[in-house]
């Protein structure tokens, strides 16, 4: 399944205390796909297997991460000087929260990326901060 994450509202590139601000995809554990944070848009692809199991819904794939149960995609948040990336937070993307399914095709989360004071969004993102549409394949 493919997994989109957008956002046209990001905080800027100097947001509080935080200079050189860039986001991106977190895999592993090294963020990739870097995002200026003052861009007029941001966009991920991200590959995310979905399986039934007899827990409920599964996902897998680098860049999920949590346990079973709580998976999600982190936005990591970072000064990034054109070589060196220094995390400064992260935002949680919970997959269980989206309505994704075995028979989802294509799945797009638009992220509000800038929080309530200005700052990059981090912590579980919930709505209204972040709206889902799910496309299930055809029969």
């Amino acid at each position: 399944m493919r997994l989109l994450l957008r956002s046209n509202r990001l905080p800027g590139r100097t947001c509080g205390p935080y200079q050189d601000v860039h986001v991106g995809v977190q895999v592993g554990s090294s963020p990739v796909d870097l995002v200026p944070g003052d861009a007029h848009e941001a966009l991920w692809s991200v590959d995310v297997e979905v399986v039934d199991t007899a827990a409920g819904t599964d996902f897998s794939g680098p860049a999920v991460h949590g346990p079973r149960g709580e998976r999600f995609v982190y936005l990591t948040w970072g000064a990034y000087d054109g070589s060196t990336f220094e995390m400064l937070r992260r935002a949680k993307i919970m997959l269980g929260e989206s309505g994704i399914s075995p028979a989802t095709s294509r799945a797009v989360a638009t992220v509000d990326l800038t929080d309530e004071s200005g700052l990059p969004r981090c912590a579980r993102v919930r709505p209204p901060a972040i709206s889902w549409e799910v496309q299930d394949a055809p029969a």
